[in-house]
């Protein structure tokens, strides 16, 4: 062991595959503390990032987000519905080819089932009202039609989605997701398997 210049205490090795179980059993709990403690602040943080350009909208995709979770809440979804209306486009920046698989793959393991099925296919559902204007199919949702979350997720766009790009609607304030962001990101994780250290 060594210490840094923060006044940690660190491994002496700097390849992983000579860590001894004793420094895994102590790496992994600091690793998940500092990124469960730091995850929602992350999480507004790479919401902030959709700021700036409209791209021909009237809004930008920050507070198109900020409008799909807002009209979400009045409605009184859950706390999984309202944070996956306020992630659904958060992948939009770095995954623009799969956005609605990469932010559901970040939603996996703390929302519910329906939640993370809506927010993997809202991309395709959310074609009905433009893909036909584009030469694509509309209703290519409807190879989903067997789906138990078909209804909700048509419902998630039509209502939390589709229409929330609007000016002059009164959006919440970030801080009014905080709740419900923490609630949702402090679960135990649905996903089994080993906490990353490296």
């Amino acid at each position: 062991m060594t210490s840094t210049a923060h006044g940690e205490t660190a491994v002496s090795w700097t390849e992983m595959r000579h860590g001894t179980a004793a420094d895994y059993q102590r790496l992994a709990p600091l690793f998940d503390a500092h990124a469960r403690g730091a995850l929602v602040d992350n999480l507004v943080d790479m919401l902030g990032l959709l700021r700036g350009p409209k791209l021909g909208y009237q809004i930008d995709r920050y507070d198109h987000s900020l409008q799909s979770a807002s009209r979400a809440l009045r409605a009184g979804e859950s706390d999984d519905i309202v944070v996956g209306a306020l992630l659904h486009d958060v992948a939009d920046g770095f995954a623009p080819e799969n956005h609605s698989e990469a932010a559901a793959a970040l939603l996996a393991p703390y929302v519910d089932d329906e939640t993370h099925w809506i927010v993997r296919h809202h991309g395709i559902f959310q074609g009905y009202y433009y893909f036909h204007h584009l030469d694509g199919d509309r209703n290519a949702r409807d190879r989903y039609l067997d789906s138990p979350f078909y209804e909700r997720c048509a419902h998630f766009c039509a209502n939390y989605d589709q229409n929330c790009f609007n000016p002059d609607y009164a959006n919440f304030d970030i801080d009014e997701f905080r709740p419900a962001l923490e609630a949702v990101f402090s679960r135990e994780s649905r996903v089994p398997g080993v906490a990353p250290v490296g």
